[in-house]
């Protein structure tokens, strides 16, 4: 029997289990996944070997996986849906519905420069307004199919 052997790293299930839950545009981006498991696991070993301490090597490691995804357009979304959509639907349908609208969502984000602390600032509201907008027309035209 032929089994082909997968990556298993920490690093590698950490990112997964973070794209799958808050980036699904990039949960099945092998070349991205691999990438930066891979610099993160070179980037921990390097640490260590320089003779940091374990946290530090984690820290360091972690900055490189997770870089650039602390800010995510899905978990706006989802967020949106469950504050103001949670009346209309029941609440296993939620996320299923999120993921639905992300596409007809995304283009919105583009009139914004996300960065890894933008849910902070005060072009945030504007923007959860936006999409709140947009998910309310939708809505009304498509109805919740």
């Amino acid at each position: 029997m032929n089994t082909q052997q997968k990556d298993l790293s920490y690093f590698r299930l950490r990112l997964q289990e973070l794209l799958n839950s808050s980036f699904p545009e990039k949960a099945h981006d092998e070349k991205f996944i691999h990438q930066r498991s891979s610099w993160a696991t070179n980037a921990y070993e390097g640490a260590f070997r320089s003779g940091n301490p374990v946290e530090q090597c984690d820290y360091i490691a972690e900055y490189i996986l997770f870089e650039n995804l602390h800010f995510s357009k899905f978990d706006t979304i989802f967020q949106v849906v469950c504050n103001e959509f949670d009346t209309q639907m029941a609440d296993e349908e939620l996320r299923p519905f999120a993921l639905k609208i992300f596409s007809v969502c995304e283009a919105i984000f583009e009139n914004y420069k996300l960065t890894d602390d933008f849910a902070y600032g005060y072009e945030f509201d504007l923007l959860y307004t936006e999409l709140t907008g947009t998910i309310a027309i939708w809505i009304e035209e498509n109805g919740l199919q």
